[in-house]
């Protein structure tokens, strides 16, 4: 179905052509003043400059028109020209009852027919999960959720780091301590035999300290990652259980985070794209040698400053992230022909991806009607205004980033009185409440821009915070346990009151919320939405005695407003990540 923006254009836009105008004057926005109206039609005002004639004139013609129609309850034109629209109530029901009967709740299918791939996470293996990589994980999950709500085909892939020299400096570190430990007898099956999550995350901060103070121990980490990339047995054989360790530890956390992909692919598995990707570089004449490494120029004349070349193989022959990330765009359109191909990452790693695109490009790996798109995202600070970090100034693990979260939720719930349920229900729920914090507290933020992780603040039952709005349908749950009725159906009679006015005319909006969060792959819009609705229905709640009212029909109407704010509500946070509690 259209969105309300969309049909509300149609109504205005068929009233310019009937005034003999152009009907692209007809666009309807939301009101910048929504005391005075709830839409406005600023097209009078382009249409005089084209049309020489008074905005005055053109918006008192466009008036007459609108009037005579149910959609509006009020058209005023103020000068010099703005058009304002009042909806009725009754275009406001029939047009709610419309989305409950719409399969997607009025939420616009802009993506039908395409497959969309969500690159995002991206850790690297044999290294824990920080609290850099939170943001990567929540923003790409909740962006494939609103995909996936508008009509895409969706694949989320990780995108794991698994081929690069950090493998090579783990295995040479190891290498070293078995050769120290068995005499100088080295056995891979047994180093394979002993490897654990803690190990691995002992060593690899240790080993990469290590070779920028040991040249030879360096040089030996780079040709065991070279050896590795040519297929080397032993090597191989260890790589594939550090994967397998590093893979069940990660997914440990995103679990907590409710956040699941669909793909679980690494750079190694590009690797078979690789020569390919030479054959067509060098078919092209676009790859050439430069102090050694094989480089392809992607600089723009436009560009200031320049875009340096991107290194598409080192100088001892070995591959870097340029070489997998452009190898597997080889890969997904062969195996999975997208329509577009979204990388949700952090800003800094911009220069890298625009060489990477602009060497697709230029290579025509991927057809032109291919979307490639860098969804760039700031970085998480502390109150400090720094990047956060523990206390001693190391950068926290996620995993105890949740646990703080977790920790933090349940000696709230002791305080505050906001979860009363038993000790094991209470913890489910403190669950639920401090991943709902972590997320909210990111995503209503616009992605591209830095945020201050404030944990307190993110925690607290009132405001734009996760906990609010799984407040908010847990109060909702209560008053239908109190009265006994569950509506599995349910349709408005009518509008009794400017509280639930204002619930409902931020339910019509939507779908189109959707549409601009979709087209700016942002969901700090769906965050927005959900904390208005929520707000405007603790104001009804406060403002109206659902449980005493003696008016059927009004009580029934009510129950009905109950029930579809929730149901808004629950899908939001779904598409967010965040799961309901159901009392607290």
């Amino acid at each position: 179905m259209k969105t309300i923006a969309e049909t509300l254009n149609d109504l205005v836009s068929s009233a310019f052509e009937q005034c003999d105008l152009s009907k692209e004057l007809g666009s309807v926005t939301l009101s910048n003043r929504p005391d005075l109206c709830h839409y406005q039609s600023n097209g009078a005002f382009l249409g005089a400059k084209t049309n020489k004639m008074s905005p005055m004139v053109i918006a008192n013609k466009i008036k007459s028109i609108l009037e005579k129609e149910d959609a509006f309850s009020e058209v005023a034109v103020v000068a010099p020209g703005f058009i304002n629209l009042s909806i009725s109530d009754i275009f406001i029901v029939e047009f709610i009852n419309e989305m409950l009967s719409d399969e997607y709740l009025g939420i616009p299918q802009v993506g039908k027919h395409q497959t969309v791939i969500i690159d995002y996470g991206g850790p690297n293996i044999a290294k824990p999960l920080h609290v850099g990589h939170l943001r990567s994980a929540i923003i790409g999950e909740a962006i494939k959720r609103m995909a996936k709500a508008t009509g895409y085909t969706t694949i989320g892939d990780i995108h794991l780091g698994d081929w690069g020299m950090p493998i090579g400096l783990i295995m040479a570190e190891l290498e070293e301590r078995e050769i120290a430990l068995a005499s100088g007898v080295l056995e891979w099956k047994n180093i394979a035999q002993h490897l654990s999550t803690n190990l691995l995350n002992e060593i690899y901060p240790f080993a990469s300290k290590k070779s920028k103070e040991n040249v030879a121990f360096k040089r030996r980490a780079q040709k065991i990652t070279r050896d590795l990339q040519n297929g080397h047995e032993e090597y191989v054989a260890v790589w594939k259980k550090i994967v397998q360790i590093s893979v069940m530890d990660f997914r440990k956390s995103y679990t907590k985070l409710n956040v699941d992909f669909d793909l679980w692919s690494g750079e190694s598995d590009s690797q078979k794209y690789i020569p390919e990707l030479i054959e067509i570089l060098s078919e092209k004449c676009l790859i050439y040698k430069s102090h050694g490494a094989m480089v392809v120029d992607v600089d723009d004349p436009a560009d200031s400053p320049t875009t340096p070349p991107i290194i598409i193989k080192k100088s001892d022959g070995s591959s870097l992230y340029s070489t997998t990330d452009l190898a597997t765009i080889i890969q997904r359109q062969k195996e999975l022909k997208p329509d577009k191909c979204w990388y949700v990452v952090d800003n800094r790693q911009s220069l890298h991806f625009k060489q990477v695109f602009r060497c697709a490009r230029k290579a025509d790996l991927i057809p032109q009607n291919v979307e490639l798109e860098f969804l760039g995202f700031g970085t998480i600070n502390g109150i400090d205004g720094k990047p956060y970090k523990t206390r001693d100034g190391n950068v926290m693990k996620l995993s105890d980033l949740l646990s703080l979260a977790l920790s933090e939720a349940v000696a709230k719930s002791q305080t505050s009185g906001y979860i009363n349920l038993n000790n094991r229900q209470q913890r489910i729920n403190a669950e639920k409440i401090s991943v709902a914090a972590i997320k909210f507290g990111d995503l209503i933020n616009n992605r591209s821009k830095d945020y201050v992780f404030d944990l307190d603040k993110f925690l607290a039952a009132d405001g734009k915070t996760g906990a609010y709005l799984l407040y908010t349908v847990s109060r909702i749950n209560s008053i239908q346990t109190r009265i006994g009725e569950y509506l599995s159906e349910y349709r408005l009679s009518g509008i009794y009151s400017d509280y639930e006015r204002q619930i409902l005319l931020h339910i019509l909006s939507v779908g189109d919320v959707f549409k601009t969060a979709i087209d700016e792959k942002s969901p700090h819009y769906i965050c927005e939405i959900a904390y208005q609705i929520a707000l405007s229905f603790s104001k009804f709640y406060s403002n109206t005695k659902i449980i005493s009212e003696v008016n059927e029909e009004k009580k029934s109407s009510w129950l009905s407003l109950l029930s579809l704010t929730r149901t808004f509500l629950i899908e939001l946070l779904y598409v967010l990540g965040i799961e309901p509690v159901e009392h607290m």
